[in-house]
């Protein structure tokens, strides 16, 4: 199936208000879990997860962490002026270097009001903290294609972008949970082990991971480990075109160590399970980065950007633990420890998965590129696992249930679609 081809409206469900999960469970582990494999639907908890992963899988967590992205000005007439910062501009290596400027920062925003604020007119914000008062300034320095470029100002200069942002914005909630963020949001928007300040939405599928379920898995010799996506604004984005190959997909940054990345390539014959849609996200895109290494070992780091059509297209296929230990080698030769950059990877129906086995993820939108993610997992089987799950009682979106999907045989690469990469080839 070539996606670009896919129709949206195959995609969608009734998904009534009443199923969406305004507020998260007090116990985050108490959360209802789906479990499906091999066409069967069982029910369980979070606490009981481990029952249904295979001992010695790796769990692979997104540990990003949520940041106040959400500014509230209001001019001297009273008009109230929203910012929603997106992302650092593209001057900035990655978002984590951004997060610590000093002084002053560029970031790309949406603007709410965007009428009532003229170029060349500066906005302020006031805030108390500690006896200190801290002075946001912001001022429209360009209109993009998509967004406004601005420039933030601050005092006392000495404090980071990410502490101005702590003290002066907002969490983020999600648009369709139709509120505004509550004090409690502040800790229940964010996973227990959130870590990289840079993204406007949780990776929702960690929230219900306790400590508590941590140590089950370790009991079970179930091994865990941490990539880093950003997750962006365009996580919200509908897929409004009538066909897949006019939607544009977002890119994001992804932050992953070598170490990790050698984990990877030792448990790829093993199951590895993605916690979350932006986790298998990353490990996928870890994998077409590791092939782009093989085609030409002196690539720069800068040409690692992995597009969203680029797996529908590459004539190219390794196996994924040639790819990933090209990738390591590649990195050592480099001496690099830590792989940034960005990735538009678009997993639709008709992509064939090299590193994952099975997610763990909340239950997504209709028509989203999400839901299109977990067509690819488990096939038309979606309608399957919807339809149970709507009728039996979960609780949908980011503060809902979730479930745990093993991968059908279908969708994954099978030994007779791998021409195995040389050994030369890989860089080694």
């Amino acid at each position: 199936m070539d996606p670009r081809t896919i129709s949206i409206l195959d995609y969608t469900y009734e998904l009534p208000e009443e199923k969406v999960a305004k507020f998260p469970l007090e116990d985050r582990d108490s959360s209802k879990l789906l479990v499906f494999k091999n066409g069967v639907i069982e029910e369980a908890s979070y606490k009981e997860i481990h029952h249904f992963l295979p001992p010695k899988s790796l769990l692979v967590f997104n540990n990003t962490r949520v940041v106040e992205a959400r500014l509230l000005f209001k001019k001297d007439t009273g008009a109230k002026i929203e910012v929603f910062c997106l992302e650092p501009a593209d001057q900035y290596a990655d978002i984590t270097s951004a997060m610590l400027q000093k002084d002053k920062v560029l970031w790309k925003v949406l603007i709410g009001g965007a009428s009532k604020w003229k170029q060349g007119m500066i906005l302020q914000k006031e805030v108390q903290h500690d006896e200190q008062e801290i002075i946001l300034s912001a001022a429209i320095v360009e209109r993009l294609s998509d967004c406004f470029l601005v420039e933030f100002n601050w005092e006392p200069a000495d404090l980071s972008f990410a502490e101005v942002l702590h003290l002066a914005g907002q969490i983020p909630l999600p648009p369709y949970l139709h509120r505004h963020a509550e004090e409690s949001d502040k800790e229940r928007y964010q996973t227990i082990y959130a870590k990289s300040e840079g993204s406007v939405a949780a990776p929702t599928a960690g929230l219900h991971f306790t400590d508590s379920v941590f140590k089950n898995l370790g009991v079970r010799n179930i091994k865990t480990d941490f990539v880093t996506l950003h997750v962006g604004a365009g996580t919200f984005k509908p897929v409004k075109a009538e066909v897949l190959r006019e939607h544009e997909m977002h890119a994001e940054f992804i932050d992953v160590n070598i170490s990790t990345i050698e984990n990877l390539a030792t448990n790829v014959w093993d199951n590895i399970f993605a916690v979350g849609t932006t986790a298998m996200r990353t490990l996928e895109s870890l994998y077409w980065i590791g092939v782009k290494i093989s085609r030409n070992p002196i690539i720069k780091a800068t040409e690692l950007e992995v597009d969203q059509w680029e797996p529908y297209e590459s004539g190219v296929t390794a196996g994924a633990k040639e790819s990933l230990d090209g990738l390591v080698a590649w990195m050592k030769r480099n001496e690099i420890e830590r792989l940034i950059t960005r990735t538009r990877i678009l997993i639709a129906p008709g992509y064939k998965l090299r590193v994952v086995k099975g997610i763990v993820t909340n239950f997504h939108q209709p028509q989203s590129t999400l839901l299109l993610l977990i067509s690819a997992l488990i096939g038309d089987d979606w309608k399957k696992v919807y339809t149970y799950a709507l009728e039996h009682e979960f609780r949908f979106l980011s503060y809902g249930d979730g479930c745990l999907l093993f991968a059908d045989q279908t969708s994954l690469i099978t030994s007779s679609e791998v021409e195995v990469l040389d050994a030369p080839n890989c860089g080694y």
